[in-house]
């Protein structure tokens, strides 16, 4: 692994929060021992941001690309027109533009090897759609930008990590949705992102039902019988240590989500507003199964407080640096595969 991690990060929507978690991450000068961070926006936005929260003054040092970033200091590539207006709280066509101007430019860069990972800033996903940005979320467009990749959404904290199977999906769509193939799919990448991207040797998965009480022996409905529960079957048989199906209700009531490494949750509310109570400000939104590292924070954009100097940059702060673990511990997953014999003490062989 180099020394020096640069990440990109992708300033999200203008009229939210996302500058203001962004600039408060990056006050404190104890990130620049382990990363250098490059922002992709707008200096006239970071300047109106700082202003309009009353924080410290900090130079964004300008430059044109990733690869003219020096150790110990904050860029920023400047990649909107400087026409750009900011109405905070407001949704508005200008920054949904912008939004995906950084995000194109971020992942360009990414792909040519400039950056080491990505954390994108929360987003506007209904005033960024476009002719060239037709997807519910980062998850999904960053998939399509890397072909032959499965994507699935983990949302990681110090309790759990929460992956869903539908992610972002209409609720009446997600029962036709859910079939065995899916399931095992997304079960094979929460396994293998557990052991390379967290270094969990045997990961244990828990797997949630569909309907009220795991279908109540097909009372309450039949997925579990014919889809979810032969699907952890397939999984078991391929060596993925996959259990349930669970009633998700009982599952947190009993607070069996500290006995699993991982969890997979038929569709987005399932899993992700249990996540959210119990760790609403430190979450991180991970997307699993890439081949480059992406991170976000947990919440959205947060219009009814941006520009009061309320938000929390601790989801963002921990996506930060759980980016830089992810890349490390991917290294060291590489080195471990490459040469298993590497991690056993010689003294104990006979």
């Amino acid at each position: 692994m180099k020394n020096r991690i640069v990440l990109g990060i992708s300033h999200g929507d203008v009229n939210g929060i996302s500058y203001e978690v962004i600039l408060k991450t990056l006050l404190d000068n104890r990130i620049y021992e382990v990363c250098t961070p490059v922002l992709y926006g707008s200096a006239k936005v970071a300047a109106y941001h700082r202003k309009a929260l009353n924080l410290p003054s900090q130079n964004l040092n300008l430059i044109k690309s990733a690869d003219e970033a020096t150790h110990k200091k904050p860029y920023l590539v400047n990649c909107i027109n400087d026409e750009i207006r900011v109405e905070l709280g407001k949704s508005t066509a200008m920054a949904g533009e912008s939004s995906f101007a950084a995000l194109q430019k971020a992942v360009s860069e990414l792909k040519e090897g400039k950056l080491d990972a990505l954390i994108t800033g929360p987003i506007d996903k209904h005033n960024i759609q476009s002719e060239t940005f037709k997807f519910p979320g980062h998850t999904e467009y960053l998939a399509s930008q890397f072909p032959g990749s499965d994507a699935l959404m983990l949302m990681v904290n110090e309790v759990m990590k929460m992956g869903v199977i539908t992610g972002h999906l209409p609720l009446k769509e997600v029962p036709g949705n859910i079939t065995q193939d899916l399931i095992l799919q997304k079960l094979k990448i929460m396994n293998r992102s557990l052991m390379e991207d967290f270094r969990i040797r045997k990961p244990r998965i828990a797997v949630f039902s569909l309907n009220p009480h795991a279908g109540d022996n097909g009372l309450l409905g039949d997925e579990e019988e014919k889809i979810i529960s032969p699907a952890i079957k397939t999984a078991r048989d391929q060596n993925i240590l996959a259990f349930g199906p669970f009633p998700a209700d009982g599952f947190f009531g009993a607070g069996n989500y500290s006995k699993f490494d991982g969890i997979l949750a038929m569709y987005h509310d399932q899993g992700l507003i249990p996540f959210k109570a119990l760790s609403y400000e430190g979450g991180v939104n991970f997307t699993a199964g890439l081949p480059i590292v992406r991170t976000s924070p947990a919440h959205g954009t947060a219009y009814e407080i941006a520009g009061k100097n309320e938000a929390s940059e601790n989801s963002f702060r921990h996506a930060l640096y759980m980016a830089c673990d992810i890349l490390k511990n991917r290294e060291e997953y590489k080195e471990l595969t490459a040469n298993p014999l590497k991690s056993i003490d010689p003294t104990t062989l006979v």
